[in-house]
């Protein structure tokens, strides 16, 4: 009986609730209840109509609520009761080959989800002195990734891309060829027919057996778009701390930075740069910053963000925030898409910060020959093209030519053909006979096998 009388200490002796106000757009008021920002309420209709909101601001006694579902039938007076917990997310091996969206709950018409354990959706953030250096590569299964813009465990990179230039596919690529232990998929604001599309063509083949989708379409509410973006690192967070390495794929971030661009221009917060408000460039460090390494004895998140390049502007104010944050850059050309080039990485413009950390002497070589000879013909193949150009005025675009159809090669990769790190740095060494270069492999291997 003694547990049962101090439950019954703990126990409110009234429930407040509140009364629905106002509806302007997506923005709800209610008065007369105490409420928290980030707190979840219930607001309760006529014939059992139930809408879940989240309160995204306050001014003076009116509490600004942002609906996660459709709010069609709300009527003024309607009662606003808080929440009493915050959601648990059920978490475990059962979440790996499955679809959920921003809450947690199933959208492939599956089972419901049974997690080993429960976490909440916020978490505190690592100390920046606990965390884990950068020190070992990751095999993404792309050969041009792999070999010219080696990426570490736990470090985060830029896909910066437009429309239609291959972003999905490259984000399957990597799905199915990685060596990490799990890889979350995070949809966030794209057209709700890419969903079904990404995993039954671009995920097939074994792509979903390791992997979790999290989808929150571009017609979810801009709250379910904002917590579908923090669950996919929540679980990733989890993941991490079992000792795992996860790849975080989200597409896209400025899709999520447009969601708080909505929010926050709903209760009146000014815009500034191409009307994003302040808060936007505030909360893109503070997602990306939950990925990377963590604590001795933990994992990694290794991520990538898509970031759209609105008419292939690298000058767009996310774009920049983005890349202002981040351990890297690929940005993917529509120019060699338009040519059949795949995948359409422009590897003259892009960068991995971390490369020197976790590269050869030796490697690093092979990778700035290579660059060298590309940026060469490319500052000259117009005259090529034209006929314009003679053999012999310039010994290193003569060398650049000699080559060009061999990185060429290189560059390009079969949708479904994987390359890991050995074979990507084994083959960057035989385009110039070095031997140098061919021990990377071996070095890498090496340390793979020790972490």
């Amino acid at each position: 009986m003694s547990h049962l009388l101090s439950a019954l200490k703990t126990l409110p002796v009234a429930r407040m609730h509140g009364r629905l106000k106002r509806m302007s757009g997506l923005v709800l008021e209610a008065t007369g209840c105490r409420l928290a920002t980030g707190e979840r309420c219930l607001v309760e209709g006529e014939n059992n109509l139930q809408v879940e909101a989240e309160v995204v601001g306050f001014n003076g006694d009116r509490h600004f609520l942002m609906p996660l579902t459709n709010p069609t039938g709300l009527r003024p007076g309607d009662r606003v009761k808080p929440l009493s917990d915050e959601c648990d997310i059920p978490v475990g091996d059962g979440l790996l080959g499955r679809v959920i969206d921003g809450l947690g709950n199933p959208l492939d018409r599956g089972p419901a989800i049974n997690g080993e354990k429960h976490i909440r959706l916020h978490a505190d953030p690592i100390n920046p002195m606990n965390r884990q250096p950068i020190s070992t590569p990751l095999d993404v299964g792309v050969r041009s990734i792999n070999g010219l813009l080696t990426v570490g465990k736990g470090q985060r990179m830029g896909l910066f891309a437009g429309s239609g230039v291959g972003k999905s596919v490259l984000m399957g690529m990597m799905t199915r060829n990685t060596a990490a232990d799990i890889t979350i998929v995070g949809l966030i604001g794209e057209r709700g027919r890419e969903v079904k599309e990404f995993i039954e063509q671009t995920l097939c083949n074994g792509g979903l057996e390791r992997a979790l989708v999290i989808a929150a379409p571009a017609d979810s509410s801009p709250v379910m778009r904002l917590r579908a973006a923090q669950l996919c690192h929540r679980i990733a967070e989890h993941f991490r701390d079992e000792g795992k390495d996860v790849l975080l794929l989200m597409d896209s971030l400025t899709r999520y930075a447009q969601a708080q661009r909505e929010i926050a221009l709903s209760v009146g917060e000014p815009p500034t740069s191409k009307g994003y408000p302040p808060s936007v460039f505030a909360l893109i460090p503070k997602l990306v910053e939950r990925a990377g390494n963590g604590a001795e004895g933990s994992g990694s998140i290794t991520a990538f963000y898509t970031v759209l390049t609105e008419g292939d502007d690298l000058q767009d104010p996310v774009v920049d925030a983005a890349r202002s944050v981040l351990d890297g850059h690929i940005v993917l050309n529509r120019e060699l898409a338009d040519s059949g080039h795949y995948p359409a990485i422009d590897i003259t413009t892009s960068i991995s910060r971390t490369l020197p950390q976790i590269t050869t002497e030796q490697h690093q070589q092979g990778i700035q020959q290579f660059r060298t000879m590309y940026a060469r013909y490319q500052q000259l193949k117009e005259l090529v093209s034209i006929g314009a150009y003679q053999k012999g005025a310039d010994l290193q675009m003569d060398q650049a030519m000699e080559f060009h159809p061999q990185l060429q090669g290189y560059l390009q990769q079969g949708m479904f053909e994987q390359v890991d790190s050995n074979s990507s740095i084994q083959q960057l060494s035989s385009i110039f006979n070095g031997e140098a270069v061919q021990q990377e492999a071996v070095v890498q291997n090496s340390t793979a096998t020790q972490s």
